[in-house]
């Protein structure tokens, strides 16, 4: 009775015997009002034709057109018990008296008893309620011209015995009409209800571990439940997105600590090495000692770099404000290729950027992107290999800026983790936080950054960015973000 469905079953019934029970009184009322209307009827009529016929008793007494009250006056001749009607005579003082030249009977002495003062009855034009030998009776009273009273009464045992009959029938019928509601009312609310036990059964799955497991849809269902299904099913879908992200970042953040802390040791172990060399007076000769010096100081130099790229990658995450303003991509892109052509002189450079296209960007992360892509083509490809940037603004309003390299390219798995950290490919130079960074920044701008290579075929690396062209080329005005990130050495391909 606790649940659901015990609750709305018995809601059911109730409301149902309620109604029952109102129906059978408002019927039982009716049928009582109206079959006394009809012995009211017949009792006042009679009245009405004593009273204004103006006789006397005597008067009564000698007519023989009368004789049709016999069987009232004298019912135990008749040997009933309990007769449909009596009639009977009473004088002021309301003994009873005999009519026709008949005693009164032990009826008509009962009757006159159980009314008392006849006088009441005649001043009320409505009969009364009274109780013969224990038998209903509605009674009226008219008053002769020689100031006897008669008596008029008709039985309402009948009516008394069809009503009770008529509220047992309904209350039979009642009670089957509840029982068969609440067996329907039960077997339909289990039926619609049940994708709420679906909704209990995936939650105490979902506690266990499964986070995979879903509300099931059901072909009958109403509408709030179906509702409460699709809202319960999408903060599912949410509470293991979050979950597997949680877990995604927490694995991230334990390899990134991994690959940090052994990247780092590399450093330290040479210049914890060489110092121990120098501690021990094992460096005698000048040039030994301007060695490890110089070794120390390129380790120094890497650990650094190193240090700088991971806080450009910690800031990154934390989604810092950039410091916006219009910048000329294509001059961008020139100026990385001339820096380019003076470092690696023999190296061709193609550069597809005539003119001016505008984005909304951070100009220092701009720089920094082109400098990390042009730094892993140094890295990683040789120095005659070709290189063309280019820029194209789309269809869509959103502009492509593009590096390629004619490079050995990377095999599928390779290109795949790209822009993990610490990843090097083949375990080639550089930290592996290069592309990293390129897709941290490309992100913090509300771009996206694609790679397409093939062994043998060189890469091609992607940027783009949503065009949102300034009113004025030299639009400085936007505040300086609280947290920006440095530009760091150039770094390498890999992520």
């Amino acid at each position: 009775m606790h649940s659901l469905r015990g609750a709305l079953t018995l809601a059911n019934v109730v409301l149902l015997a309620l109604g029952i029970v109102a129906a059978t009184a408002v019927s039982v009322m009716g049928m009582r009002y109206y079959l006394l209307d009809q012995i009211d009827t017949e009792l006042t009529r009679t009245r009405d034709s004593l009273g204004g016929s103006e006789l006397t008793l005597r008067q009564i007494d000698s007519l023989s057109v009368l004789s049709f009250f016999r069987d009232r006056i004298d019912p135990d001749r008749n040997r009933q018990e309990d007769p449909d009607s009596l009639f009977a005579a009473v004088d002021a003082r309301g003994e009873p008296v005999g009519v026709l030249g008949f005693e009164p009977t032990g009826a008509q002495r009962d009757l006159a008893d159980a009314v008392g003062d006849a006088r009441t009855l005649v001043r009320d034009p409505e009969p009364h309620d009274v109780t013969v030998r224990g038998a209903a009776y509605r009674v009226t009273a008219t008053r002769l011209a020689d100031g006897t009273y008669v008596l008029i009464a008709g039985s309402t045992e009948a009516v008394h015995d069809g009503i009770a009959k008529a509220v047992k029938f309904d209350l039979a019928i009642g009670t089957l009409l509840l029982l068969l509601l609440a067996c329907l009312t039960m077997v339909s609310v289990r039926r619609r209800m049940r994708p709420l036990e679906d909704m209990v059964e995936t939650s105490s799955a979902i506690a266990e571990g499964d986070l995979t497991r879903r509300v099931p849809s059901s072909r009958e269902t109403i509408l709030e439940v179906e509702q409460l299904r699709l809202a319960l099913n999408s903060m599912l879908q949410q509470v293991e997105s979050a979950y597997r992200t949680r877990e995604r970042s927490a694995a991230q953040l334990r390899r990134f600590v991994a690959d940090a802390s052994h990247e780092l040791r590399t450093p330290l172990a040479a210049i914890r090495g060489y110092l121990q060399l120098y501690d021990r007076g094992m460096l005698r000769e000048p040039t030994e000692r301007r060695r490890a010096w110089d070794r120390m100081l390129a380790e120094s130099d890497r650990m650094g770099r190193l240090v700088d790229e991971l806080l450009v990658l910690a800031r990154l995450d934390q989604r810092p404000e950039l410091r916006l303003r219009n910048v000329d991509v294509c001059r961008l892109v020139r100026d990385a290729a001339e820096d380019l052509r003076v470092q690696q002189p023999e190296r061709t450079v193609t550069v597809d950027a005539d003119g001016a296209v505008l984005v909304r960007a951070d100009e220092a992360g701009l720089r920094q992107v082109l400098g990390n892509l042009l730094g892993n083509v140094r890295t990683h490809t040789p120095a005659d290999a070709a290189v063309r940037l280019g820029v194209v603004r789309a269809d869509d309003g959103r502009v492509r800026l593009s590096v390629a390299d004619d490079g050995p390219g990377l095999t599928a798995e390779d290109a795949a983790r790209v822009f993990d950290r610490f990843f090097r490919a083949g375990g080639g130079a550089g930290s592996g936080l290069g592309m990293a960074i390129v897709q941290g920044v490309v992100r913090a701008h509300g771009g996206e950054v694609s790679v397409r290579t093939a062994p043998g075929e060189g890469l091609e690396a992607t940027v783009t960015l949503p065009a949102r062209p300034g009113a004025c080329p030299a639009d400085d005005g936007a505040a300086p973000a609280p947290k920006r990130a440095p530009e760091p050495a150039p770094p390498h391909r890999t992520a």
